[in-house]
Order: C-alpha cells, then sequence, then structure tokens
C-alpha cells in the first residue's frame, strides 16, 4: 500500500472505533497519526520499520508497527476485524452531510438503526424530532441528505477512481497475452462523477486475460466471466469491467467504449450520411472494413481533426473536428504557478515554506498563498492583528528564494450584504484578493447573485472563487444565476476559478466555455489544505480541457515576469472599475 491509502485506512479506523463507542484516546491516537502520516515527508514502501515511523511526532510505537504492516502486507487483522464487527449500513450512513459517528452510533443504539432505509424510514415516522440534539430540522435535513446520497448513488468521484483504474490499467499491459490496453469509458473522458470503470484490451489470448483480470488481488467479487467481457467488484466499492477484441478492433472498440453516447450517436449518424457503418466492431463501407491502426485514423476518416477523449460530449466538437476549429486544449505542464492554498495559518497542514519547497521541486515558479479571512473563525480565519505577521513572512521567505516568487493573497468572505470582511486599509496590502462564499447558502437566486456581484465589484477582487459552492456527491451548488454571474466577470474584469479540488471542481466544464467566449479568464487552483493536495491542480485542468479551455485562457500560465504585470494591472484598475 502507498501513503495515501494507509492514511485513509488509519482515519477509517478512528470511525470504526468511533463507531464501536471506543475510548476517546484511542480514537484520537488514530486521528493524530494519520494527520501527521499525510504531512509528514516519509515515502512508505515495503521496507519502511516501525521505528522509522516512530520518529514522526504523532505517531506511536503500536500505530508504527500497523503502518509497517500495511506497507508490507497490504493487509491489517486489526482493520478487518473491525469492520467486520460493524454493522456495513453504519458506514454508508456517513455519506449522509451532517451525520456523523457519535450521532449514528447513538441512532443505532437507541434506535436499531443499521442502514440509510431504516434511517429514511425513522425520519418519515417522524422517530428522530423528539430524541435529545436532534429534532424537526435535523430530521429534516437528515432525509434532504439522504436524498442527496441517493441521487448519486453507487456514483464516484473522478480523484477517488483514476489512480485504482491506472494501476489495473497497468498490471493489464503487462500481461503477456495483451497487445493494447486503455481505459476508456466517463473515466477517459475525465468526467468529474463516474459510475464504474471501463477498460479496452487487444489480446492474443483472451481466456488467459479474463483469468487474469478476475484473478486481481484488487477483486473483492467477480460479477460476472465471459469470454470477451468480465466485471468485477474492486475492495473500494467501485465495479470495473473488461472487454477484449482483436488488435484490428482496439481502435473503433476505444473509441465506441469511450463515448458518449452522444457523440457515439452523432458520429453514427455522420456516417451513414456518408454510405458507411460504424460500430464497436469497425467502420465499414459496402460491408467491407476500413482498416484504422488508431482513433487518429478513425477520424480522419470523416476528414476530421482528432478529438480529445474529454471533448466527445457533442457539444459542437465533432463539427469543429470537421473545421479544422478545435481548441488546442490547455496541459497540466503549461500551468507555471498554483494559487489559493490554505497553511497552518489558518487551517491547512502545512507550513508556507514547506509549500514552497514542494512547489519548486516540482518546477514551478511562482505560487500565491490564500488562506482564510477572519470570518472563516472556523478555519482560523487570520485577524486584522495578524496580517502583518502574515505578511512578513512571505517576505521573509521571497529573500531566501532566488528563482521564486509567492505572492501575497488572501480568501476573504464574502459577506450576506455583498461586501468583503477586511477594510479596503487592508485589502490594498494583498497582491491579489481572491473573494469567496463560505456561509448563508439558503439565500434565493436573486439574492445571491446580487451578493457575489457586488462582491465583484470590490476594486480589490481579482479572482471570484468556487462560484457554486457545490461539495460534489454531497452539497448541491447554492441557487445563483450563474450567466449573470460570468457577464459580471467579463465585465468587470475578474477571473473565475477553477477550483481544482475532487470534491468542487467549481467552475463546472459546461459553462467554461460560455465564459471563454465572453471574454473571462481563469485561474485553475487546487484549494490545498495539505502538500498531497497540492497535486489536485491537475484534476481542474481536466475541468479546463472538457471546458474547450487553451493555454491563453488560464492567467496561471504566464511566466513569472508577465504575472507580475497582470497584478499591478490589476491593482491600477482599481480606481477605474466602473458599475454594471
Amino acid at each position: 500500500m502507498d501513503k495515501r491509502e494507509i492514511v485513509e485506512i488509519l482515519k477509517e479506523i478512528s470511525i470504526l472505533y468511533e463507531l464501536k463507542g471506543e475510548n476517546f484516546f484511542k480514537i484520537r491516537a488514530y486521528q493524530a497519526a494519520s494527520r501527521a502520516l499525510e504531512v509528514s515527508d516519509i515515502d512508505i514502501n515495503k521496507n519502511t520499520s516501525a521505528e522509522e515511523l516512530i520518529s514522526i511526532k504523532g505517531i506511536g510505537a503500536s500505530i508504527a508497527g500497523q503502518i509497517s504492516a500495511l506497507a508490507k502486507e497490504d493487509t491489517l487483522k486489526l482493520y478487518e476485524k473491525l469492520k467486520q464487527s460493524i454493522p456495513p449500513g453504519l458506514l454508508d450512513m456517513l455519506k449522509i452531510p451532517g451525520l456523523g459517528p457519535k450521532r449514528i452510533k447513538y441512532l443505532y443504539d437507541t434506535l436499531g438503526i443499521k442502514d440509510i432505509v431504516e434511517l429514511e424510514y425513522a425520519c418519515i415516522e417522524n422517530k428522530l424530532a423528539s430524541l435529545p440534539n436532534f429534532g424537526e430540522k435535523t430530521q429534516k435535513n437528515i432525509l434532504h441528505g439522504i436524498d442527496i446520497v441517493n441521487k448519486f448513488k453507487e456514483s464516484f468521484l473522478y480523484a477517488k477512481v483514476i489512480d485504482e483504474a491506472l494501476k489495473i490499467q497497468e498490471k493489464l499491459k503487462k500481461q503477456e497475452s495483451v497487445i493494447r490496453c486503455s481505459i476508456a469509458g466517463s473515466l477517459r473522458r475525465k468526467k468529474e462523477i463516474v459510475k464504474d470503470i471501463d477498460i479496452v484490451a487487444s489480446t492474443k489470448n483472451s481466456k488467459e486475460v479474463m483469468n487474469f483480470f478476475t484473478g486481481l488481488k484488487e477483486a473483492s467479487e467477480i460479477i460476472s466471466e465471459g469470454e470477451t467481457k468480465s466485471s468485477i467488484r474492486l475492495n473500494s466499492g467501485v465495479n470495473a469491467d473488461i472487454r477484449t477484441v482483436s488488435d484490428f478492433q482496439f481502435p473503433y472498440a476505444l473509441h465506441h467504449f469511450t463515448g458518449s453516447k452522444e457523440h457515439n450517436t452523432e458520429m453514427r449518424s455522420l456516417a451513414k450520411k456518408r454510405n458507411m457503418k460504424m460500430n464497436e466492431y469497425g467502420l465499414f463501407k459496402d460491408q467491407k472494413l476500413i482498416k484504422c491502426g488508431s482513433e487518429e485514423d478513425i477520424f480522419a476518416e470523416f476528414g476530421m481533426a482528432y478529438i480529445e477523449p474529454e471533448l466527445r460530449e457533442n457539444t459542437g466538437e465533432i463539427e469543429a473536428a470537421q473545421n479544422k476549429k478545435l481548441p488546442l486544449l490547455v496541459k497540466e505542464d503549461d500551468i507555471k504557478g498554483l494559487f489559493h492554498f490554505h497553511t497552518v495559518n489558518s487551517d491547512g497542514k502545512f507550513t508556507l515554506k514547506q509549500a514552497a519547497d514542494e512547489l519548486i521541486s516540482k518546477g514551478f515558479k511562482y505560487c500565491g498563498v490564500a488562506d482564510h479571512s477572519k470570518t472563516a473563525s472556523y478555519a482560523g480565519g487570520i485577524k486584522e492583528d495578524s496580517i502583518m505577521s502574515y505578511l512578513s513572512e512571505i517576505d521573509l521567505l521571497n529573500k531566501e528564494y532566488k528563482d521564486f516568487k509567492i505572492f501575497k493573497g488572501i480568501e476573504s468572505d464574502i459577506l450576506p450584504d455583498g461586501s468583503l470582511d477586511y477594510s479596503d486599509e487592508i485589502l490594498e496590502k494583498f497582491d491579489f484578493v481572491i473573494i469567496a462564499v463560505h456561509s448563508n447558502f439558503n439565500m434565493n437566486a436573486e439574492q445571491m447573485t446580487g451578493r457575489i456581484i457586488k462582491a465583484m465589484h470590490s476594486r480589490y477582487a481579482v479572482i471570484l472563487a468556487h462560484p457554486t459552492g457545490r461539495l460534489l456527491l454531497s452539497r448541491e451548488p447554492y441557487e445563483v444565476n450563474i450567466g449573470a454571474i460570468i457577464e459580471a466577470a467579463a465585465k468587470l474584469e475578474v477571473a473565475i476559478e477553477i477550483n481544482a479540488s475532487p470534491y468542487r471542481l467549481d467552475l463546472d466544464w459546461r459553462h467554461c466555455r460560455n465564459a471563454k467566449e465572453k471574454g473571462v479568464k481563469f485561474f485553475i487552483n487546487p484549494d490545498a489544505h495539505s502538500l498531497e493536495a497540492l497535486n489536485e491542480y491537475r484534476f481542474g485542468v481536466n475541468i479546463a480541457r472538457k471546458g474547450w479551455l487553451e493555454k491563453n485562457d488560464i492567467i496561471n500560465t504566464l511566466p513569472l515576469e508577465d504575472i507580475e504585470k497582470y497584478f499591478l494591472k490589476k491593482k491600477a484598475l482599481n480606481n477605474t472599475r466602473h458599475k454594471l
């Protein structure tokens, strides 16, 4: 197991202990160990010893031994025993917003509720309304949370699935009977939410590949096994399907099973107009196969440029490919610096120096720290009397680094009346100000839209963060007229963030193209709270690509000297910003 997987298991053990009602100190020990391991610099491998782990503050001898065992053996008896001792439905209940382990244990002990179905029925029967620390409002919120969970049942965040899918793909590529192999489906199109893992492989011996696939150690259950298609359920709960074909069929099958259905329907319609037939088995003219060695060859047969998988959503990509007007999509290595991350100065798990050193090691040229502002007291937001020390830390580090710059930023809360939560005198001290909604989500669309646009009129607003406030698979976007927000951003020259956190991915890719056409510029920001999460900017790049965005649409693709000029220009515009 790698470090990330072990951190997740330690977190889950602490939750399982909470559900069992274990003593507070044992629960806290696993919570502390997971946090300590997550922020440590240690690399975990099969040779990692308990002695090395004990040297990390927050990890005791017993848990160090368990981490070492997980690294060596990929399993832990304590963890497996704990899982078996808890009704599996209790863990599912944790997916409901606002329902933590203590409340779940209370409901289990008091009403015998073992899963979401029983919980929903108890709410319908009004059994929670009279319970201590619950009440009618909490009961109503739980029912709403259940609706959200049911809506996204058996759905997974892209980020939670892609690494596992890539590992399986690499294992298959090394299998001697596999010729070519690729992830397909919504995962290949980089959709923010996926249902399963689809894999297409060309083989010399399909039966050998099927046996290898269904025998993967990641498989907890074989759902179906056939000559050319098999399905397994992984230990993570995700279903994985494989389809095998002859190598000459591989390009056609890969295109077909990548989708989307809408894209495929349009392509088949185009083929029909040209007296051709197109399906997963091939491209045919007069019942004769048109030989294509790759997907590029298939598109070329239609006189089209190659369409990247991210664009295959039938949103105009086919016409653009015919007219050679497809965008040159932004790439991960186009990003030169990262903005919007949180350090120990608010609710982050790392220091600013650790962040800078991490980014320098990865080849970035600059960054922009943006800790929470004072209103976000729940996140340790920075009070006015701490602003100068916050800025001084940045100045000192900038003197230390020669070829890397840290820009001074803050994530300032948009208050319910649309004002920002610092005075102009304080906001003036920053190189850039990110504005964001973090409270009062229940406004109607007119109120929320007006609130955000008023904040965008601030002479210091540079970036609008996570503009719809959504949390994927958890919290719906708040009511807002996103079209009006985009119009205001264009007129006021406020950049819109593509928040790369896999839980947000906000602005939604479906709105990016419209915003681009209006002249809006973007930042791809990780909104990171841990060093590992800094790498999540790549998920934001996926969304930008799905939204047809190019390098010159993204501000943080600029070289250092140009982004310095960008921020200076924004400062100069402070006094000339006009009202809508």
